[in-house]
């Protein structure tokens, strides 16, 4: 039986609004205890140095880069600290820390995916073994490397005894859900969430994102529009499957020339649609749908995925999670398992061949 550890996990997200810091003790299956978490913003200067990295896919894949990936990994790090200083905590309580990294371009397709961190300079700087590299077994074996929170999703759906089935929808930059049904866990990226709705308001320099879904609720919503990116190849095709944050970034701009309310108010409803989808990709109906990520804050993306879904559609909090710290959480989790050598991902959840260990670990 593999022992219970205390990990941290850090996350910045495919929208880079900040580092999620969070920690969990767990043995690697059961969550036995959650503890605290905050988010730390990136300094501005390398968030708008990453955004536009992420517009320069050859760079972001043969690029050199190492001075961008030190000062990422330096502002995790110094989260870390800013995390244990406000929480009164030490290096020494916890036994790792699993870090995910940034990811700027993901590409399985071509079994390419890259998460700017140094793992070995992080384990130097807190003094903690440290697991990164989380994606990088599974997209090598040909799997989607992505979502790799259905198995923590499938541990809290598990300790919180809630009525299966269940639908986990993430609402990131990209979308993803894990359908949870016994021992079926079932996860793939469903489309676009806040990443298209964060690029047009900074497009039009309305501020990073549309707070409460207050702009897209002001808006008329062009449903042929909507069609029209619903036709994308990407819905038709079977899970698991994954996507880049840019993937429909060409295709969204069909929205230029709309107002601001508009716009909004069409990639709101596509991601609403979007999200519809999934259901013909899963064996039955999700009896309630629990949303996690920044999306769950979006008032008029909620009522929408309400209105199309037909059935509860809540905030994570409504069951007790943490729906800011949930990836960082998990990340947490996954560090013990690859330290055990459990798998991190399956056949159902990322295509891969065969359930698969993974990440790689850096020693103090």
């Amino acid at each position: 039986m593999t022992s219970v550890l205390t990990a941290l996990g850090i996350i910045s997200g495919t929208s880079m609004d900040g580092i999620d810091v969070a920690y969990i003790s767990t043995d690697g299956v059961q969550v036995i205890s959650r503890g605290r978490g905050a988010t730390y913003p990136y300094p501005d200067a390398l968030r708008r140095e990453l955004l536009t990295l992420l517009t320069d896919t050859d760079r972001a894949e043969h690029g050199p880069i190492a001075d961008l990936e030190r000062s990422v990994t330096v502002a995790h790090v110094e989260a870390v600290h800013q995390f244990l200083a406000a929480h009164k905590l030490s290096i020494g309580q916890f036994d790792l820390a699993g870090f995910h990294g940034q990811t700027v371009l993901h590409r399985p397709e071509r079994q390419f995916t890259r998460q700017l961190f140094d793992g070995a300079l992080a384990a130097q700087r807190l003094g903690i073994n440290v697991v990164s590299s989380f994606r990088v077994a599974d997209v090598t074996a040909g799997g989607q490397g992505a979502p790799l929170v259905p198995l923590y999703h499938q541990a809290l759906v598990r300790a919180a005894a809630l009525t299966e089935p269940v639908m986990v929808l993430n609402l990131g930059g990209v979308g993803n859900v894990t359908y949870i049904d016994g021992d079926t866990v079932i996860a793939f990226d469903t489309g676009p969430a806040s990443a298209l709705i964060d690029d047009w308001m900074r497009q039009h320099n309305a501020g990073a994102y549309d707070d409460a879904g207050h702009v897209a609720a002001q808006g008329v919503v062009a449903t042929d529009v909507v069609a029209r990116l619903m036709q994308d190849p990407y819905f038709s095709m079977q899970a698991p499957k994954s996507l880049d944050r840019n993937y429909f970034h060409v295709l969204a701009q069909a929205v230029d020339g709309m107002s601001l309310a508009d716009g909004a108010a069409t990639l709101t409803a596509f991601t609403v649609q979007a999200t519809v989808s999934a259901l013909r990709l899963v064996p039955n109906v999700p009896r309630r749908w629990i949303v996690a990520g920044g999306g769950r804050l979006n008032l008029t993306l909620m009522s929408g995925l309400a209105a199309a879904l037909g059935g509860p559609v809540e905030p994570v909090e409504v069951v007790g999670w943490d729906g800011d710290q949930l990836e960082a959480e998990c990340f947490a989790f996954l560090a013990v398992r690859s330290l055990a050598g459990l798998p991190l991902s399956l056949p159902t959840t990322t295509g891969v061949p065969r359930p698969m260990a993974g990440g790689l670990l850096f020693r103090a």
